[in-house]
């Protein structure tokens, strides 16, 4: 039987290990030609031989994500080698965890760097070859699925830079969704929760999330999430779009994001001493926000 994928063509950043590998192999495995996106590229290597091995169509791709011009060739990369492209899955991140207090400039321009323009820079490239296709009358049917955090949704002590940058990837995401539609492109993001390169490396999350060895159900598996990310890049998914999803286990689920509530209004202007009065009736009517991550 064919994969929900067949037929398409998907970049995949970050792609030489943890989450982003799992994804690879996932898209292989129900049909779709990878290009793995790494700048680890015997880690990408690897990630290729095992796809191929096991049948499927995958490319190294070392061209880094954060440089605008270098980008760009891994778009052309999956245009010349499997003749289209469909999908950008922006998985690619590094961690420099500091408080907020002693934070560097250069740690906080790091995580910049590689999460929100990394989800630029090759998605910019590959919408621009959409929209060519669609002011062409060629169909479109683009996929940009965006990897954003619990942590960028609600915040994460010791993380202000990494909170940062993945609350401004959920909200580039709505963008893209509210203005691309128009070619044929979806936009996406999932936050998950899995076991990663990056978990791995914070001992007591290492622990929590091993893989079981009674072979009873992998909670934490990467492939979990990526079950979720072919279906959102596949033609099944062309009407979802602008959504957030948090993904872990078997769970999946929508964030329901920034509203505004019915306030408090008084039809004129408010005077300073009277904000304490309006401030205590609108705080009494919220419905608290979840709290921070590690508070």
């Amino acid at each position: 039987m064919a994969g929900i994928l067949e037929g398409r063509v998907a970049i995949v950043t970050g792609a030489g290990g943890g989450l982003g590998a799992a994804h690879a192999r996932v898209f292989a495995a129900e049909g779709c030609a990878v290009i793995v996106n790494d700048i680890n590229t015997d880690a990408a290597q690897a990630v290729v031989d095992e796809i191929t091995a096991a049948g499927g169509k995958a490319e190294v791709n070392s061209s880094d994500i954060t440089h605008y011009d270098d980008s760009l060739n891994a778009v052309k990369q999956a245009i010349a080698s499997f003749g289209d492209l469909h999908i950008v899955l922006n998985n690619a991140g590094v961690n420099r965890d500091r408080m907020f207090a002693s934070m560097t400039e250069a740690e906080w321009d790091t995580i910049m760097s590689v999460h929100l323009k990394g989800h630029f820079c090759i998605s910019s490239h590959a919408v621009h070859y959409w929209r060519g296709q669609s002011k062409e009358g060629k169909p479109v049917d683009g996929r940009i699925i965006n990897t954003t955090s619990g942590a960028g949704l609600q915040g994460s002590i010791g993380q202000s830079n990494y909170a940062a940058a993945k609350a401004g990837i959920a909200a580039l995401t709505l963008n893209q969704a509210a203005e691309l539609g128009r070619y044929g492109i979806t936009a996406n993001a999932v936050a998950p929760s899995a076991r990663t390169g990056m978990t791995s490396a914070v001992p007591e999350m290492a622990e929590r999330m091993k893989k079981p060895e009674d072979g009873s159900f992998d909670h934490f598996a990467p492939e979990n999430v990526s079950n979720l990310l072919a279906w959102l890049g596949s033609a099944e998914a062309a009407d979802v779009s602008g959504r957030v999803f948090e993904a872990e286990g078997g769970r999946i689920c929508l964030c329901d994001g920034w509203r505004t509530t019915e306030g408090v209004d008084r039809g004129a202007q408010w005077a300073p001493a009277e904000i304490g009065t309006a401030m205590k009736e609108l705080l009494e009517q919220e419905v608290p926000a979840q709290k921070v991550w590690g508070s």
